[in-house]
């Protein structure tokens, strides 16, 4: 989790596409979205947040693969405070595994 979020940033995240997909739904809660391929809408009053997302190649350590998605989140009609609110419980369900 972040101290602050700008209004658009990308991610590079540890998962496949149908992962993501899976845990996307909690993440935004009960907030209206919409999807059409590999974007989103969320309605998030007053404004509202883009995401795509495409899939990278996988890191390879070892002889270990983790798969990637390149995610890119653009936030339209919210300011500081509005975002914080909506990505710290974002974050919290996209979080996996570590401490």
């Amino acid at each position: 989790m972040q101290s602050h979020y700008a209004e658009a940033f990308e991610r590079d995240m540890g998962c496949t596409e149908a992962e993501w997909l899976g845990w996307l739904p909690a993440a935004i809660g009960d907030r209206t979205w919409q999807r059409d391929g590999a974007h989103a809408r969320v309605a998030l009053e007053p404004g509202s947040l883009q995401i795509s997302w495409q899939p990278a190649p996988p890191r390879v350590l070892g002889q270990a693969r983790i798969p990637r998605l390149l995610v890119c989140f653009s936030f339209d009609g919210l300011d500081e405070a509005q975002r914080y609110v909506f990505m710290k419980r974002f974050d919290l369900y996209m979080q996996r595994g570590g401490g």
